[in-house]
């Protein structure tokens, strides 16, 4: 099979999965009743929430230079920004793929081994995954009796399908799967592991993830790292005033929305599509919302990012672009006054 039509395979796979949490998500209420409850959300409150997630995303461009210095670099921050941007961008078609791109795009932009920013990029995951697990854990202790009472039903849900004819086929495709998954990368990692450059790779990686040991500003690095996830959460305590059903809740409420949010876009899925909307109007149904209203919010905020994703991510590889055409357009200049 070709590299091609697996990789077509695989989008397919990912799309159809997030088309059924979409699905799922969305199916008991009239998608026509979405679009008319978000077209009258408060457009200030939006911009406001929009202007958070702006923000984050510079402080997660600001955060990632932290992380480079100690490498011996000092990346400009709008090359830094523009390549988080166009990670994001990536991400939507493919989840994990902004890893890889913001990296390559950096690394020809400010001529940094790419390998070494792979591994400040798995420093910068370690981080926000823990962070989501503080934000968890928080969310769980301050509305202990919702989220039982969330949980509960569909924990005895799933032990029923998962016993029934359904579900046992369910884990014997997915066991089939997984296996044929290990067996096919570990045949790749053997294929690898015969190329010299692939040591030379993991020890660059190493040299990036040994970053965060060698942080020239950890207290900076610390805030930065606090300040993002504070930016999350008031995007989406703004948001709530945008709508009128959403408009009496409070930083509780947004907590929980952070939270399960996040989670949501860490699905294997592009932009976390069907499962943040999914986990985020469920979530929002617990406090006493209906599930028209709840989508409407989760669609709103969702749409929101997305198109900040789609905008800002554009904007900076068409930057780049006439940014690399104007250097070599200089270059030919300078080499003729030498």
């Amino acid at each position: 099979m070709s590299k091609k039509l697996i990789s077509v395979v695989k989008f397919l796979v990912i799309l159809a999965i997030a088309l059924t949490l979409l699905y799922f998500a969305s199916r008991h209420v009239d998608i026509h009743q979405i679009f008319s409850g978000m077209m009258k959300a408060n457009l200030g409150w939006v911009l406001l929430s929009f202007a958070c997630s702006v923000i984050a995303l510079i402080a997660r461009a600001y955060r990632w230079n932290l992380l480079i210095e100690p490498l011996g670099y000092k990346p400009k921050l709008k090359n830094t920004t523009y390549s988080v941007s166009i990670g994001y961008f990536a991400n939507l078609a493919f989840p994990r793929l902004g890893e890889v791109t913001r990296c390559g795009t950096l690394s020809r932009t400010e001529g940094i081994s790419f390998s070494s920013l792979l591994g400040t990029v798995v420093v910068e995951r370690i981080v926000d995954v823990l962070t989501l697990f503080i934000c968890l854990i928080l969310a769980a202790i301050i509305e202990f009796t919702r989220v039982s009472n969330f949980l509960s039903p569909r924990i005895e849900y799933a032990k029923h399908f998962l016993t029934s004819p359904k579900g046992i086929i369910v884990i014997v495709v997915t066991i089939i799967l997984i296996a044929f998954s290990i067996f096919y990368f570990k045949r790749k990692q053997r294929e690898k592991e015969k190329k010299s450059a692939i040591i030379q790779f993991f020890y660059e990686m190493m040299k990036g993830i040994k970053s965060i040991a060698d942080l020239k500003r950890p207290g900076q690095f610390i805030f930065q790292s606090f300040f993002i996830w504070v930016l999350y959460f008031l995007s989406a305590y703004v948001c709530f005033f945008a709508l009128p059903a959403t408009s009496s809740l409070g930083l509780k409420e947004a907590l929980v929305v952070l939270t399960l949010g996040a989670v949501g876009m860490t699905m294997p899925v592009p932009g976390g599509t069907g499962a943040y909307h999914l986990l985020v109007s469920q979530g929002l149904m617990l406090y006493g919302l209906t599930e028209t209203d709840a989508l409407v919010f989760a669609w709103l905020l969702w749409g929101m990012q997305l198109f900040m994703i789609v905008a800002l991510g554009s904007l900076s590889l068409l930057l780049i672009f006439f940014n690399r055409k104007a250097n070599q357009k200089k270059s030919p200049n300078n080499n003729n006054n030498q």
